[in-house]
C-alpha cells in the first residue's frame, strides 16, 4: 500500500485536490445561492442545479468524444495525422467485414427476441395470481452482469471430448435425446447464437418488468367496454393492449438495441472474439488494449457513437411526440 501511494503520489494529489476544489466551489455556489432573493434567485438557482452537472457532462463525455474523434484520424500512437486511413482499413479489411455482420446479427436478433418475450411474459402474468414471486425470478438474472451470466452459462455450453466425463447441461440434453453433443462455443456460427441466449436471459427480465408496468397502466374501463363489444384474447391484445403500450414497446426495443451494439462483456468473457464470434465492441477493445493501436480503435469507437445516435434521437422525437399528444 505505501509503494502505491509513493509511486503514485503527484497524480494522487492532483485528483484530490481537484475534487476539494470542484466541491469547494460548489460549496461556495449554494451559500451565495440561498442569500441571493429577487429577479436573480431564478437564474441564479438555474446555474445552481445544471453547472455541476454540465461540468461532468463536459469533462466526461464531450471532451472525451471530442478526443476519440481527433484519435481517429491519427496513427497508432496519435503523434502523426494519417487522414481516413483508419476508416479505409475498416472498410478493406475483410476479418472488420465479419466483424460488422456479427454485430449486425446481434442488432437483428437480440433486441427483437428480448423485447418480444418481454411482452409474452409480461401479458400472461399480468392477471396471475402471485404474479410478484414469477416476475421475481424472470427479473433475477437482471441482478448478475454479463460477466457473471457468461460465466454460468460457460458451464452450460461445456464439453470434454468424446470418452470423458461431461459437466455441461447442453451436452448432456443432447444427448438424453440421441445426440452426441459438440464443442458448442468452437461451432460456427452456432457459437454466436449461443452467445444471444446469454443476453436475452439477461435482458429479458428488464423487457418484462418495464412493459408489464405499461400493461397495468392501461386504463380497466376501457378494456372492459372491449370485452363488451365482444373482444376477447387475442383481439382484445392486438386492438386496445399493444396500442396503448406502443410507445413503452419502442423505447424497450431501441434500448435492447443500443445495448446490443454496445456489447463487449458476453464475447470478451465467453471466447474473446475467437470462433468468429467477434463483434465491434470486442474489435474496438483488442485494438487499443491488445494491438495497442489508438488510431484504429478510436476509428471503432466512433463508428459505434455513429450508429446509437440515430436510435437515441428516434428515441428522444417518439418520447417528445408522445409528450405532445398527451
Amino acid at each position: 500500500m505505501g509503494n502505491f501511494f509513493d509511486t503514485n503520489a503527484p497524480k494522487f494529489a492532483q485528483i484530490l485536490v481537484a475534487i476539494v476544489v470542484f466541491f469547494a466551489v460548489l460549496g461556495i455556489v449554494f451559500f451565495i445561492a440561498g442569500r441571493v432573493n429577487g429577479k436573480k434567485q431564478r437564474p441564479i438557482a438555474i446555474v445552481v442545479f445544471l453547472g455541476p452537472a454540465a461540468v461532468l457532462l463536459l469533462a466526461g463525455l464531450i471532451i472525451p468524444a471530442i478526443q476519440t474523434i481527433l484519435f481517429s484520424f491519427e496513427n497508432a500512437n496519435s503523434n502523426g495525422f494519417v487522414g481516413i486511413q483508419n476508416y479505409s482499413w475498416m472498410i478493406h479489411n475483410p476479418d472488420i467485414h465479419h466483424v460488422l455482420l456479427n454485430t449486425l446479427l446481434w442488432i437483428m436478433f437480440t433486441p427483437t427476441l428480448t423485447t418480444f418475450i418481454g411482452l409474452m411474459l409480461a401479458v400472461l402474468l399480468d392477471r396471475m395470481k402471485r404474479e410478484s414471486i414469477a416476475k421475481s425470478l424472470i427479473f433475477m438474472p437482471m441482478a448478475i452482469s454479463f460477466v457473471g451470466a457468461s460465466i454460468i452459462w460457460k458451464f452450460v455450453y461445456s464439453y470434454a471430448g468424446q470418452g470423458q466425463p461431461q459437466t455441461g447441461l447442453l451436452t448432456a440434453v443432447v444427448r438424453l435425446f440421441g445426440g452426441t453433443g459438440a464443442n458448442w462455443i468452437l461451432s460456427k456460427p452456432l457459437n454466436t447464437f449461443l452467445l444471444m441466449i446469454i443476453f436475452i436471459w439477461v435482458q429479458t427480465g428488464f423487457a418484462m418488468v418495464i412493459l408489464s408496468a405499461a400493461i397495468k397502466g392501461v386504463p380497466a374501463d376501457i378494456i372492459e367496454a372491449a370485452a363488451l363489444d365482444g373482444s376477447n384474447g387475442w383481439n382484445l391484445f392486438r386492438r386496445i393492449t399493444f396500442p396503448m403500450v406502443r410507445s413503452t414497446f419502442i423505447v424497450v426495443l431501441t434500448t435492447q438495441v443500443v445495448v446490443s451494439l454496445k456489447l463487449f462483456d458476453i464475447v470478451r468473457t465467453m471466447t474473446g472474439g475467437n470462433f468468429g464470434t467477434n463483434v465491434l465492441a470486442n474489435e474496438m477493445y483488442s485494438q487499443v488494449f491488445v494491438q495497442f493501436d489508438q488510431g484504429r480503435g478510436s476509428a471503432l469507437a466512433v463508428t459505434i457513437f455513429l450508429c446509437v445516435t440515430p436510435i437515441l434521437i428516434y428515441n428522444a422525437r417518439n418520447l417528445r411526440r408522445e409528450r405532445q399528444n398527451r
